[in-house]
């Protein structure tokens, strides 16, 4: 039984299409990033509360948790996928502002290293999964996000649940009552940004797929046509049904080749920003007033006027460039505390900085207007889709992962993505 959305779907996730080699490069720069952010994520308080969850709980030893030990695969997917989000340091996709690596990859990782896939068939199922969370995405559209949902956690749970059934070797019918059963699952609100249940959305995305793929697997029916219809996912969660935009070119071109990579620990809606301000070379003694211009969508997402957490501050415009213009790394992790949000330096800077939505730019794009207290004027603008170059993007990921973890790990972790070891080789760096 196909649906003309959901089985077209199905049939490109359980298809033998080979996806692009820039889709294959980028889909491993990408689990190089989501590896290092996981790992470096650990400590943070929402990953120590998860893991030790999954630890009480015990269960079959299936699939290892970032920090090591192994639990059983849903929670493994629940904890990584939460752990790997926590810093808020990872890939999004700006075509439906998602982040799809840390739902796809934490299902991923998890049934593959159960299973004992090669860490090939790992990467491909991700990138089928990622890709199609990208398309989901397209699909429900700008209306979805700006009722309050958060793809990541919608959009990725679809995208998870590819990735797990393509390893669980799902057919097509299979795939679309998969798919099915995911849209009674797939959960997340954009009303927990700013709190620790903003990484706990993509957790539940990632365990959402697991689940529903081994479900389907096992025998389980659902309805294949739950993502639409009156009653479906998409009408009841303020989708906009954008068929068209979501099949264009479905296993031609790959969306995903198109991911952009943070460079600063913060929600990526403040980068545009902050690569502008940076290129004026801010200094906190010399601003009389700093005017930024951003798409109206943000506004609603990091705009938090005065944070008093390391958490709240990776969503509000005023803070990050505040701690630029103090000549905080914002790359940093530790840029980010309770601590330096109640600097009084940083407080009073903040006052001078000004946050205005303007639909004329680009929801990847920012314009900075500078007022010295000189009087002079500079003006810059970053748009966070202009071209990188592949090498160019490599160099900075793996300066990202060196720093995250550690110039000899990050360097033996890429060299094992690179291989054609298994998923347990690369698990074992968890």
């Amino acid at each position: 039984m196909n649906t003309p959305f959901a089985g077209q779907l199905a049939a490109f996730a359980t298809s033998q299409i080979q996806p692009s080699v820039l889709a294959r490069q980028m889909a491993r720069l990408s689990a190089l990033d989501w590896l290092a952010c996981g790992c470096a994520g650990t400590a943070e308080p929402v990953s120590r509360i998860l893991r030790d969850q999954a630890l009480s709980e015990a269960g079959a030893p299936q699939a290892t948790l970032f920090g090591g030990t192994q639990v059983p695969a849903r929670m493994a997917a629940l904890a990584n996928g939460t752990i790997s989000h926590a810093l808020d340091y990872d890939d999004t996709h700006f075509a439906h502002i998602g982040h799809p690596s840390v739902a796809v990859f934490s299902a991923a990782f998890a049934l593959g290293e159960l299973q004992g896939n090669s860490l090939q068939q790992v990467i491909e199922a991700a990138l089928f999964g990622m890709e199609l969370s990208i398309r989901v995405g397209l699909w429900l559209g700008r209306s979805h996000y700006q009722k309050g949902y958060h793809q990541t956690a919608t959009a990725g749970a679809f995208g998870a649940t590819v990735a797990a059934g393509r390893l669980l070797g799902l057919n097509t019918d299979q795939m679309e009552m998969a798919l099915g059963l995911c849209a009674t699952r797939a959960a997340g609100l954009k009303a927990q940004f700013g709190t620790m249940g903003k990484p706990y959305n993509a957790g539940l995305a990632a365990t959402a797929g697991v689940e529903v793929a081994q479900l389907i697997k096992a025998g389980f029916e659902a309805n294949p046509g739950a993502m639409e219809g009156t009653l479906g996912f998409g009408a009841t969660h303020h989708g906009e049904g954008n068929l068209e935009a979501a099949l264009q070119d479905l296993g031609q071109v790959w969306l995903f080749e198109t991911i952009s990579h943070k460079f600063h620990a913060c929600c990526h809606g403040l980068h545009a920003a902050l690569e502008a301000s940076r290129s004026l070379d801010l200094a906190a003694p010399e601003i009389a007033s700093l005017t930024v211009r951003t798409h109206p969508r943000w506004m609603t997402v990091c705009n938090q006027p005065v944070p008093d957490t390391g958490l709240g501050a990776k969503f509000s415009y005023r803070t990050v460039l505040a701690l630029q213009a103090l000549g905080k790394d914002t790359a940093r992790l530790d840029s980010y505390s309770d601590a330096l949000c109640r600097d009084p330096r940083l407080v009073a800077l903040r006052d001078q900085i000004h946050v205005q939505a303007d639909d004329s730019l680009a929801e990847t794009a920012a314009h900075v207007t500078l007022v010295r207290r000189d009087g002079k004027r500079l003006e810059a603008s970053h748009d966070l889709q202009a071209p990188v170059g592949y090498e160019a993007r490599e160099a900075r990921l793996l300066a990202k992962a060196a720093a995250l973890l550690g110039p000899s790990r990050s360097a033996a972790l890429w060299s094992v993505l690179q291989g054609a070891g298994s998923a347990a080789d690369v698990t074992r760096f968890f």
